[in-house]
């Protein structure tokens, strides 16, 4: 029996005889009358297997991470047996392995070490960080038989419904670390003269074991008048409200009240540049109680004016619940706060009221908002209220027709203390709450009031953190933090010192090695 000598395959040999292929057909005659449509989606599918291919072969090329020093785990026991040990791994180009040795202590009981895994920064499951981005950065977009279609069409990677769920709740799970521990930015070059706050709820349908348990009772308690959907008036007891805030500097807007109603009537002959909001960070909870969620908000204006040398702002529409969390967070905090009510939500109140007086599609109903509007723009507010009042009762309206007049007038009333728009408005300050609105509908609205959509309590607030991220533009900064985060409590933690021993680094494979074969 003689002894010859072959070459030995190069792990990339693969990858090389794919990208060959791939040239070959895209210079087929059969492939030159395509259109380029047709090419686009020939590279895309052939080329998305010469990218598992290389991946493969540089998995393959690192060997199966042996160490040369001993491999202590946390609990200090040193394991010296080693065995081999094979991994899937989803990625975005298809479904690759992972072959690594798997470090054991001679006594059993102590959980094997794969210092490959931890050079690789493996997650727990078989999806790879590029998959589990995707499936977060998707789930923040739209409804998850989308995310998993959009997966499969542009990855080479399957993702069922189920999992793509699961994933997206691991993904947010640093959403609250990042923020409490991201470094001090120092913005004060950028930043504007007024500190805002704002801070506003939105209902969200949940499945039953996610309600509250008062909200559950009240559900409980309900006769359904159909079996597949809910009707009008009943979707309120399958709601958990979720807090949604808003923190942002903006520089001053100095205007008048007869600017504002030039406004809102688009009068205005030219258009002004208003200052936009700068560094505006936007977020909502289904979890955390209201409370929780405004002390969120100060320690992120906090993080930005730690001297309280800027004017503190709230907008606010007038919820009983959220003034008090906010005064008591700002005494907590020692900040002074001024809290301005939305003039949206009064000029709502007075539009209500005008049909007391006049018909809805009497233009003279517009003029009687404007000079009520004006007024109160002017800081006078409380002779707007009594003056609505007095008009009511000189017409001698009945008590149902004068509801609304009469509500717009408490309205004014309760909340006189935050209508000082005279004084708003010579400051520049910011009086309607455009910013907070957006944001329940982005972040809320948009995605979680999709038709038939019910949510679990840890699905709602992952959406939201995810949603969250991207409209704060912060997304590309987590997911950094996220991954050195997944790299920590995967695996550093199981080794002695936090510091898992670094696999040999392999030889450079330059060109073809030999190797003998018996024939």
């Amino acid at each position: 029996m003689k002894a010859h000598a072959v070459a030995a395959e190069n792990p990339f040999d693969a990858a090389h005889r794919s990208f060959d292929a791939l040239v070959h057909r895209l210079q087929a005659s059969e492939t030159t009358v395509l259109n380029h449509s047709a090419v686009e989606r020939l590279i895309e599918h052939d080329g998305r297997e010469v990218l598992r291919l290389l991946f493969q072969a540089h998995l393959d090329v690192r060997g199966p991470g042996d160490v040369e020093e001993a491999v202590v785990g946390a609990d200090e026991i040193v394991r010296e047996r080693t065995r081999t040990s094979t991994r899937r791994l989803m990625s975005v180009f298809g479904l690759v392995f992972v072959t690594r040795l798997l470090y054991s202590a001679r006594e059993g009981g102590a959980p094997a070490l794969a210092p490959m895994d931890a050079s690789l920064n493996l997650p727990r499951e078989s999806y790879s960080h590029g998959v589990r981005r995707r499936v977060a950065e998707l789930a923040g977009q739209g409804a998850y038989d989308r995310v998993t279609d959009e997966v499969r069409r542009t990855t080479g990677a399957v993702v069922p419904k189920r999992q793509a769920e699961e994933l997206a709740v691991r993904a947010a799970v640093d959403f609250d670390d990042f923020y409490s521990e991201r470094d001090q930015l120092d913005l004060s070059a950028a930043q504007g003269e007024f500190l805002v706050i704002t801070v506003d709820g939105k209902g969200i349908v949940m499945r039953p074991g996610s309600l509250t348990a008062q909200t559950q009772r009240a559900a409980a308690a309900e006769a359904h008048k159909l079996n597949r959907r809910l009707t009008k008036g009943e979707k309120k007891n399958r709601k958990r409200m979720a807090t949604v805030a808003a923190v942002y500097t903006i520089d001053p807007d100095v205007r008048t009240p007869d600017m504002i109603i030039g406004g809102l009537r688009g009068a205005e002959k030219t258009r002004r540049e208003r200052p936009k909001p700068i560094g505006k960070r936007v977020w909502a909870s289904v979890m955390k109680t209201p409370g929780a969620v405004i002390e969120q908000a100060f320690q992120e204006a906090l993080h930005r004016d730690p001297q309280r040398a800027k004017r503190w702002v709230a907008v606010v529409d007038g919820n009983k619940t959220q003034l008090r969390l906010l005064r008591e967070a700002a005494a907590r905090h020692g900040v002074e706060l001024t809290i301005v009510l939305d003039v949206i939500h009064v000029t709502e109140y007075l539009w209500k009221a005008a049909r007391a007086f006049h018909a809805e599609t009497d233009r003279a109903g517009e003029a009687w908002v404007d000079e009520r509007l004006l007024r109160a723009l002017q800081g006078t507010s409380s002779d707007v209220a009594a003056g609505i009042r007095r008009s009511a009762t000189k017409r001698r309206l009945s008590a149902n027709k004068r509801k609304p007049a009469d509500k717009a007038a408490a309205y004014l009333l309760k909340y006189r203390d935050y209508l000082h728009y005279d004084e708003y408005l010579a400051a520049g300050l910011p009086i309607a709450s455009g910013v907070i609105e957006g944001a329940c509908r982005y972040l809320v609205k948009d995605r979680m009031d999709i038709t038939g959509a019910r949510w679990s309590l840890d699905g709602a607030e992952a959406v939201l953190k995810l949603r969250a991220l991207a409209a704060s533009g912060d997304f590309e900064a987590y997911w950094r933090f996220h991954e050195e985060r997944e790299q920590s409590s995967n695996h550093d933690v199981h080794y002695a010192a936090f510091a898992p021993p670094q696999p040999r680094v392999p030889a450079r494979r330059g060109r073809p090695q030999l190797r003998l074969i018996k024939s």
